[in-house]
């Protein structure tokens, strides 16, 4: 009888062992369907360039009463960051995440994770670009991960209305991988997404084709340059705040 019932206990241990192993199959097989661009995001290598930085301001004076923007890009963003905040003072607190990290670099969704838990608040507004880096990812690589940068943008909190930036054009010179037909082609790839999503736009790759005359280098714009970017994001963004009732200074 003894010897019955151990073998009884063995087969309940065994079932149950099975079942627990089942249960943590099932789990983990809907987490996969669930976040299939993580998966992608772990397969994907880091194409490092020869300087990586990251660069984040946060509002010192932030009004609790006003909605939150944050500006998300590279350092052409990072340039005309002081204007939007000039334009937008007293309409909004306006934070900035600039990095040299690309679209198809794994990277790039952690960082932007990372920055929204050490903010710590909710963003009305997110205008975002990038593509001006990450020359040693080809524009199928870009492809392919936009929808995960996308993804890693919506998770922010706040579910902001989004503002996709188009890239900017460079001069003949610039180095790196970096060519007007490449830029042009990751704006196509970029304005697919983008309008499929209705995302609205802020064309600064036609603004600034049109200011020749206002490069510092090969890839940046001077003041001059960068205050007329700031001026055409601010007038963008501010119209995105009225469409979600944030038209005046301390409304919610």
């Amino acid at each position: 009888m003894n010897n019955c019932e151990d073998h009884m206990g063995t087969r309940l241990q065994k079932i149950s062992a099975a079942r627990c192993v089942f249960r943590v199959f099932a789990i983990f097989s809907l987490s996969l369907v669930a976040r299939p661009s993580l998966l992608c995001a772990q397969d994907q290598t880091s194409i490092p360039e020869e300087i990586e930085w990251t660069w984040e301001v946060r509002s010192q004076l932030a009004d609790p009463k006003l909605p939150n923007v944050l500006l998300l890009g590279d350092s052409i963003t990072r340039n005309y960051f002081p204007q939007v905040t000039k334009d937008l003072r007293g309409v909004a607190n306006v934070y900035l995440l600039a990095s040299s990290t690309s679209v198809g670099d794994p990277r790039l969704p952690r960082q932007i994770a990372e920055f929204s838990a050490l903010q710590g608040v909710s963003f009305t507004v997110v205008h975002f670009n990038n593509g001006l880096h990450g020359w040693g990812y080809s524009e199928a690589q870009f492809k392919s991960s936009f929808p995960i940068f996308l993804q890693a943008i919506r998770a922010l909190p706040g579910r902001g209305k989004l503002i996709w930036t188009t890239i900017t054009p460079v001069k003949p010179e610039a180095s790196n991988g970096a060519s007007n037909s490449r830029i042009d082609a990751r704006n196509a790839i970029a304005r697919a997404f983008i309008e499929a999503e209705r995302i609205p736009i802020d064309d600064q790759h036609a603004l600034m084709i049109q200011h020749p005359d206002l490069y510092e280098d090969a890839f940046h714009f001077n003041k001059a340059g960068s205050a007329i970017m700031g001026a055409q994001a601010a007038t963008i963004i501010r119209r995105a705040l009225e469409n979600s009732g944030h038209e005046r200074p301390g409304k919610h």
